[in-house]
C-alpha cells in the first residue's frame, strides 16, 4: 500500500548552498537554503510488489531485537550496542571489520537538539567519504582500505515506540539521474562538511516501511568504492495523518565498514 508525503528537495543554482548550525553561538539555531516540498508517492515495502535488496539497492530492511532498550545521555550501552551493530553487518552484508564511529538520536519535537532531517539527502559525496575515512583512521591505513572493498553503512533503528509519524523514505537508486545530485556545504562554528543534496525528478521512486518497530532496523548505503548504489533519504511528512502525542524518536548508527 502506497502513501502520499511531502518531502523537501534542493533546488540547483548557481550559489553555493548551505546549511549553518547553531548560528550565533544558539545550540540548534539551524539556518537551511531554499528547498522545494513536493507532494510524491511512497510505496512501502512491507507489500511484496515493492522489494528492495542491499547488493542491488543499498538497502535492507530487518528484523534486529537489541538488548539495548534505553539511549539516553549516559554511554554505559555504547559498547554493547557497537557489538550488536558490529554482529549485524557481518551477518546481513558481509562486512570483515566494522568501525562505528558515531550514533545520533533524533526526536521529532519543536525543542529537540537534534531532529529528523527533512531535507533529501545523501551524507557523503565521493571527496567527502575519502576524507572522512582519513579522519577516522589516518591517511597510512585509509591507503589500505582505499586498495580494498569499504564503504560507509548507517543503521536506523527505532526508538522507545513504534514509528508512526514521520517515517525514514528513500528513493530507489535506479531511478535517480546522475544530475539530481548536488554538493551542499554544511557550516558548523568549529568546522565545514559536505552532503549531497538531490533536486526534484518525477522519476523518482520513493519507499519506506511502514509502522517500524524498536525490534527492526534499516540497513542502508551511504557510500561504497566499489559502485555499490547508495541512497537518497528523508523523513516523510504524510498526508492526511492525525496528530499524535507521541513523537517520532530513532537512533542513527554511522559505520566504517570493510569488506
Amino acid at each position: 500500500m502506497s502513501i502520499r508525503a511531502l518531502v523537501n528537495y534542493h533546488i540547483k543554482c548557481k550559489e553555493p548552498q548551505a546549511f549553518k548550525f547553531d548560528v550565533d553561538g544558539i545550540i540548534g539555531n539551524l539556518v537551511s537554503p531554499v528547498l522545494e516540498s513536493r507532494n510524491v508517492q511512497v510505496n512501502d515495502v512491507r507489500d511484496r510488489h515493492c522489494t528492495v535488496n542491499f547488493e542491488q539497492d543499498g538497502i535492507a530492511f530487518v528484523s534486529a531485537p537489541s538488548s539495548v532498550s534505553k539511549f539516553g545521555s549516559q554511554e554505559s550501552w555504547t559498547k554493547t550496542y557497537n557489538n550488536e551493530i558490529t554482529a549485524l553487518l557481518e551477518n546481513q552484508i558481509g562486512a570483515k571489520e566494522v568501525l562505528v564511529f558515531d550514533h545520533t538520536i533524533r526526536i521529532d519535537e519543536l525543542d529537540a537538539a537534534r531532529k529528523p532531517a527533512r531535507n533529501v539527502h545523501n551524507d557523503y559525496s565521493a571527496k567527502g567519504a575519502d576524507q572522512r575515512l582519513i579522519d577516522l583512521i589516518g591517511k597510512d591505513q585509509a591507503q589500505v582500505y582505499q586498495q580494498g572493498h569499504f564503504g560507509f553503512v548507517n543503521i536506523w533503528r527505532p526508538v522507545d515506540f513504534q514509528i508512526t509519524t514521520s517515517p525514514l523514505g528513500f528513493i530507489r537508486p535506479s531511478s535517480m539521474k546522475s544530475d539530481d545530485w548536488m554538493d551542499i556545504e554544511l557550516i558548523y562554528p568549529d568546522r565545514l562538511g559536505k552532503i549531497l543534496g538531490v533536486a526534484a525528478n518525477d522519476n523518482h521512486e520513493w519507499f519506506y516501511q511502514s509502522k517500524m518497530t524498536p525490534e527492526e532496523v534499516i540497513i542502508f548505503n551511504i557510500y561504497d568504492n566499489r559502485g555499490r548504489p547508495y541512497l537518497a533519504h528523508s523523513a516523510l511528512d504524510v498526508v492526511g495523518q492525525a496528530p499524535t502525542n507521541v513523537p517520532r524518536k530513532s537512533i542513527e548508527t554511522r559505520t566504517l565498514v570493510r569488506y
